[in-house]
């Protein structure tokens, strides 16, 4: 796999990080503003925000005092590709994908 495709994955690991690119999709946001719906401090939605950023998949842009948030969805092209390259994932078999995820990570 690329380093790309591992950072991008790394970042849609968690779950906080895949509800802030959640709520991006209806418009850029304020940081003030993503961090308002956790249970977290502003230091650490900062983190998540540093780990989207790092993976392209958001971007920041410093507007006056305020810094925002913005979906960069072209980000995700190569992994939904990859993704895609099983075909149905209804039809796929869970075990062998895990046996096949298990062996890439060995390598």
């Amino acid at each position: 796999m690329s380093t790309a495709l591992d950072t991008t994955f790394a970042a849609l690991a968690d779950g906080t990080r895949r509800a802030i690119l959640t709520m991006l999709l209806e418009d850029d946001m304020a940081v003030t503003d993503v961090a308002e719906p956790f249970d977290m401090s502003l230091a650490a939605i900062s983190k998540h925000l540093v780990i989207l950023t790092r993976a392209g998949l958001i971007t920041q842009e410093k507007r006056g005092r305020v810094k925002w948030c913005k979906l960069e969805p072209e980000a995700m092209r190569e992994a939904i590709v990859w993704i895609e390259s099983f075909g149905q994932l209804e039809a796929m078999n869970f075990e062998a994908f895990e046996q096949f995820l298990n062996q890439e990570l060995d390598d």
